[in-house]
């Protein structure tokens, strides 16, 4: 059975890749054709409209569009969490030696990054932050760092940036800022163009990331796909294998970047301000990210409503809850792994 399967270029695509690669898929009869997306939203789309019959999908974008309150409205079931955890937000050089924060700890960065805030906002030159897309954990953790810097995010510039354009947008100075998932905040920081301030992991801990977004109209291949790539991403779990994931996404035809690089990332070998630091948990693959968990999706809706993105009305959470669907999970895994 062909699949096509969508997906931006992440770390935290990884079990969606390793199951192309390394045969899980084919092990279930599937054969995976994997779709690099230009943005999110383009994924979305694609994936309401029958293009594609599953995708790696923001967590929160995954609720939004089955809940139609983003895009064409699409009927999709999410059985499958790929990853916690992931993102950090990176700010310009610039800006980074203009806050000259008191401490490396995430409240002294906070308060140097709102104390710079305000000032531009003031002068009518507010800063520009990028995030990937408004339905997202990255624009709640921009919104958190913000409470916790004691600025008002809406006296800054949100802009989307896909997270792959996001290391351009800060060298060309279209963004101040950005938070995005890994690997791109160590590319900017690797290429001398920024400095890490916060780690999502920090603000919001073991936040839901990207799921595993399904079709209804391929019902018949949900099983077989969700046993494919939860095996894949216990797989990816696990240290022993690091090397050969990193080299793996590292291929022209997935990230295209340095495999050094993003084994660092996968390893949380990280440079956050002016520390190195040892972050094992900066991002989360296997069982303990896999499961559709009820707190996760009360997380993200008490975030969504936080930020002005769900309508008033009837409450949503019966039929957010609909689009969780752990029994696919249990039931294509049903003693829990391989």
């Amino acid at each position: 059975m062909r699949l096509h399967i969508g997906y931006v270029p992440l770390c935290d695509a990884a079990p969606l890749i390793a199951a192309h690669a390394f045969g899980f898929a084919r092990a279930e009869g599937l054969d995976l054709d994997l779709s690099p997306e230009p943005s999110w939203a383009t994924l979305r789309d694609r994936l309401a409209l029958g293009h594609l019959d599953a995708a790696q999908m923001l967590a929160p974008l995954a609720l939004a569009s089955g809940l139609g309150l983003s895009g064409p409205p699409a009927d999709l079931a999410v059985p499958l969490g790929l990853n916690l955890n992931g993102n950090a937000v990176t700010v310009t050089n610039a800006l980074w030696e203009a806050m000259a924060p008191e401490g490396e700890d995430l409240d002294a960065v906070a308060r140097a990054l709102g104390r710079v805030a305000r000032a531009r906002a003031e002068t009518g030159r507010p800063l520009t932050l990028g995030t990937v897309h408004p339905f997202s954990c990255h624009t709640y953790q921009l919104r958190l760092l913000a409470e916790r810097g004691g600025f008002d995010i809406a006296r800054t510039r949100l802009v989307v940036v896909p997270p792959q354009h996001s290391v351009e947008a800060l060298e060309r100075g279209l963004v101040d800022g950005f938070c995005a998932g890994a690997p791109w905040n160590g590319v900017a920081v690797a290429a001398g163009l920024g400095r890490v301030v916060a780690l999502g992991r920090d603000l919001a801990p073991d936040a839901p990331e990207k799921v595993l977004a399904v079709s209804r109209r391929r019902d018949g291949a949900t099983l077989p796909l969700v046993r494919a790539v939860a095996r894949a991403g216990q797989w990816c779990a696990e240290p022993d294998n690091r090397a050969e994931l990193a080299h793996c996404l590292a291929r022209r035809s997935y990230l295209d970047l340095d495999a050094e690089l993003i084994g660092r990332t996968l390893a949380g070998d990280l440079t956050v301000g002016a520390a190195r630091r040892r972050v094992p948990d900066y991002i989360r693959f296997g069982a303990a990210a896999q499961v559709p968990r009820a707190d996760h999706l009360r997380w993200l809706l008490a975030q969504m409503r936080a930020a002005g993105q769900v309508p008033t009305g009837p409450d949503i959470e019966p039929m957010a809850a609909a689009l969780y669907r752990p029994d696919i999970l249990a039931e294509a895994l049903p003693e829990g792994g391989a």
